[in-house]
């Protein structure tokens, strides 16, 4: 069921709970089916890995609880924009729904699609250091509060013929129109050719039909002869039409389907899993799960039953299982763990029979951080690995092997392909080489399945072995790396790190795990021993060459050392506030017109560290009472048809291709597209002495668009990635709003005669801007 507002969940729950003692009778279909299971049976277990290299010294790690907040697995929270998204029970998902008509937006024309409210809310989330969890949908009881009710695109009026769906007060589309499916299999397509292996998704929901886009329009559905209520879901070829779409849009991203037996079970031999809305609830008279098949009390309809009706209980191999938790359990899913109590069915077997890896659960943002029971349950979900012996020589050079035996104490196996990388760190705490390796964690499998009783091989509970601790072993080259000792660590990359400095890490039930993600393995000694023992010198020469109001800019001399030098530590007082591997550093986040003193210390990659250097003192620069806004595009005055600005002078643009040329400004940014042409100009005209950055808000709807335009002020016109930063960065635009803070004079940017600001855009690049404001600061 959908993430309504709490309230409305209930009433709607409480009224499928209503008729749920009537449910079987209304679902012969479902009956029939039911009769003759033909579930898949006990799955063969997968090929034994092959044995540690016996060359190799074995060092044994020991185990501890893992992190509740593992990336792509356990609860996932509603998202609400704007809101602490990290508040609550730990967890790394967030959820949302989307309808269709909020991307699908021109009235005349089905293939245009603006993805602006998709792009935000996984912007947002991405920033939290979460991925996302989505759906779309055509039709939604009552709304979601941010999102309408009745998602159905205008541009199917006329075109596709309308139903009354009574009971839920909402607008069915005829779902076997030849017109609506043609428009759904484009948009799924572009979809997938926009968003397949986008790092802040983890998972998408097929959607679209149905009520919440959850594949069915009760009670106006396939049991007509059951009821007075006609069939609104589509024909089962039209379904798998749309369900062979998303199939062929998405290879990379993880695709799940509301029930097994949907389309005629077309997802069974297809690259899609499932999810449980109704995840271990017991509803009826007498009660009977939903989630739990009929050999453990459940009733004929659950999800479970219907997975073995299909023979694909063990869909789970290959293909991840979310869902949501009832609402009307939420608060209480787990008092009664491992089992149930009332309402709540056994809530372990629910877990482990359907290899549960995520849940919507927005309640438990009430839950103790330390509620044992919560954390035994979403430690059990998805995967919950643990290395349990590293394997290496203890003393090594040139080429050598690194091996890990990993098992997986969890239900199901880690669907992504996310790089492993080894690393050595120093005695220092610096990881100083890296070696991504070809290690695939999908192949650790959980090393104990539970058999449904309908599988006959035992008394219920019976756990079967299933997967192996997996092997994984792979050669390094430690040319380069100076003689001395080390640390053997393990990372996994989660792609969102590219997107997000915040993004959660993947991290092991270890001992010696970390919160940066790194995993020690144990120490190594590179060479023959002894090792490089001399410190570099002190940098010289530190000087402060720009400041600003909030940020410092520090340039030194390169330090000198025996071996090679191979970063420096940055000093504010005594305490650290970064490193760099160059002769620069910008300390960032100060208070206006504050003194600061720092001192630069260098290092080798042996851990040796030199001496301080000479201390430097810099006092920040007074803050502007406020910047000074040459247009933040928010409507007032609007654009361009008042051609002023928020300084009141003149601002517009032409040979865009939206806006009639112009560019569009809508939710508070300009827009502006273009396919090699376009020019933007603002009148500036007043002296800006006061200020030493322009500072430019600006997203792109691809990312990199820094090289499709240039930017002119004060004499100077540059391709906008070519102007120079502090600390001598360069813009790079991203599909994130960020802040670009141009140092004016150090750009050469005459402040006192800025005249006109212009951008133009005959690189021959083609796509799309988003500025949110133009500033001096």
């Amino acid at each position: 069921m959908p993430a309504l507002a709490l309230p409305s969940r209930r009433l709607l729950r409480a009224a499928l709970a209503a008729l749920a003692a009537v449910a079987l009778a209304l679902l012969p279909a479902v009956q029939a089916r039911a009769a003759a299971p033909v579930p898949g049976g006990v799955p063969p277990r997968p090929a034994a890995p092959p044995s540690p290299d016996p060359s190799l010294q074995a060092h044994p790690l020991a185990s501890a609880p893992a992190p509740l907040d593992n990336p792509l697995k356990g609860f996932a929270r509603f998202y609400w924009p704007g809101s602490d998204q990290n508040t609550g029970y730990p967890h790394s998902l967030m959820w949302s729904y989307f309808g269709l008509s909020e991307v699908m937006t021109d009235p005349g024309d089905c293939s245009k699609y603006d993805w602006s409210v998709l792009d935000d809310a996984l912007n947002e989330i991405a920033s939290y250091g979460n991925q996302a969890a989505v759906r779309f949908y055509l039709e939604y009881p009552g709304g979601s509060g941010s999102h309408p009710a009745n998602a159905i695109p205008r541009c199917f009026d006329g075109h596709v013929t309308y139903r009354a769906n009574t009971y839920w007060g909402t607008t069915s589309p005829d779902y076997d129109s030849p017109y609506l499916l043609d428009a759904l299999s484009d948009f799924i397509a572009a979809f997938g050719a926009r968003y397949d292996g986008d790092p802040r998704i983890g998972f998408i929901h097929l959607g679209l039909i149905g009520l919440w886009g959850e594949w069915h329009t009760w009670p106006f559905d396939t049991d007509t002869g059951g009821d007075t209520y006609p069939n609104f879901m589509p024909t089962d070829a039209n379904a798998t039409r749309i369900l062979q779409a998303y199939d062929d849009a998405f290879d990379e991203t993880k695709l799940e389907m509301r029930y097994p037996d949907s389309a005629g079970g077309a997802a069974t031999n297809r690259d899609i899993g499932y999810h449980d809305d109704s995840f271990c609830y017991r509803e009826g008279s007498p009660p009977a799960g939903v989630t739990l098949p009929r050999s453990l009390g459940g009733a004929g309809y659950a999800q479970l039953q219907r997975a073995l009706d299909e023979g694909a209980e063990n869909k789970w191999i290959t293909a991840s299982m979310g869902g949501e938790v009832r609402p009307e359990i939420q608060s209480s899913a787990f008092a009664s763990w491992p089992g149930g109590s009332g309402q709540v069915d056994d809530m372990k077997a629910c877990i482990e029979l359907e290899h549960t890896t995520w849940k919507i659960n927005e309640g438990s943002r009430n839950y103790a951080p330390g509620d044992p029971n919560v954390a035994a349950a979403v430690r059990l979900m998805g995967y919950d690995l643990t290395v349990d012996n590293a394997y290496f020589k203890n003393t090594a050079s040139g080429t050598t092997n690194v091996g890990v035996r990993i098992r997986n104490n969890g239900v199901a196996p880690f669907y992504y392909p996310w790089t492993v990388t080894l690393g050595l760190r120093n005695g220092a705490g610096t990881v100083v080489k890296t070696f991504d390796t070809s290690w695939d964690l999908r192949t650790v499998m959980p090393l104990k399945i539970r058999a449904f009783p309908d599988w006959g091989v035992g008394s219920n509970p019976t756990y079967l072995d299933f997967g192996y601790p997996q092997y994984f072993q792979t050669s390094v080259n430690l040319s380069g790396v100076p003689n001395g000792s080390y640390q053997w660590v393990l990372r996994v990359k989660n792609p969102l790190e590219a997107v997000s400095a915040n993004a959660k890490k993947l991290r092991f039930a270890n001992a010696t795990q970390g919160p940066d993600g790194w995993l020690g393995l144990g120490s190594v000694t590179v060479g023959t021993g002894g090792g490089d023992t001399t410190a570099p010198a002190a940098p010289t020469g530190l000087t402060s060459p720009s400041r600003t109001a909030d940020s410092v800019t520090l340039s030194w001399t390169a330090s000198t050392d025996n071996v090679g030098v191979t970063g420096y530590r940055i000093y504010r007082g005594a305490t650290e506030v970064g490193t760099s591997a160059t002769t620069s550093f910008t300390d960032t986040g100060l208070a206006p017109a504050t003194s600061y003193t720092y001192t630069v210390r260098a290092y080798d990659a042996a851990g040796n560290t030199s001496a301080a250097s000479a201390p430097v003192t810099v006092v920040t620069l007074p803050s502007p009472a406020t910047g000074l806004v040459l247009d933040d595009f928010d409507g007032d005055p609007g654009y361009p048809s008042a051609a002023r600005n928020d300084l009141g002078r003149w601002t517009g643009g032409n040979c865009f291709l939206n806006g009639g040329g112009s560019g569009a400004e809508s939710g508070g940014a300009l827009s502006l597209r273009y396919d090699n042409c376009g020019w933007f100009g603002s009148d500036v005209n007043t002296g800006l002495s006061a200020y030493t950055h322009l500072v430019i808000r600006i997203k792109g709807a691809a990312g990199g668009e820094q090289a499709h335009f240039n930017l002119s002020l004060g004499g100077v016109t540059k391709v906008f990635g070519d102007f120079t930063l502090d600390g001598g960065g360069r813009p790079a635009i991203t599909t994130a709003y960020q802040d670009v803070k141009i140092p004016m004079s150090a750009n050469g940017i005459d402040r006192a005669s800025p005249g006109q600001l212009a951008m133009g855009f005959w690189y021959g690049g083609n796509g799309t801007v988003a500025i949110d404001s133009i500033s001096f600061r």
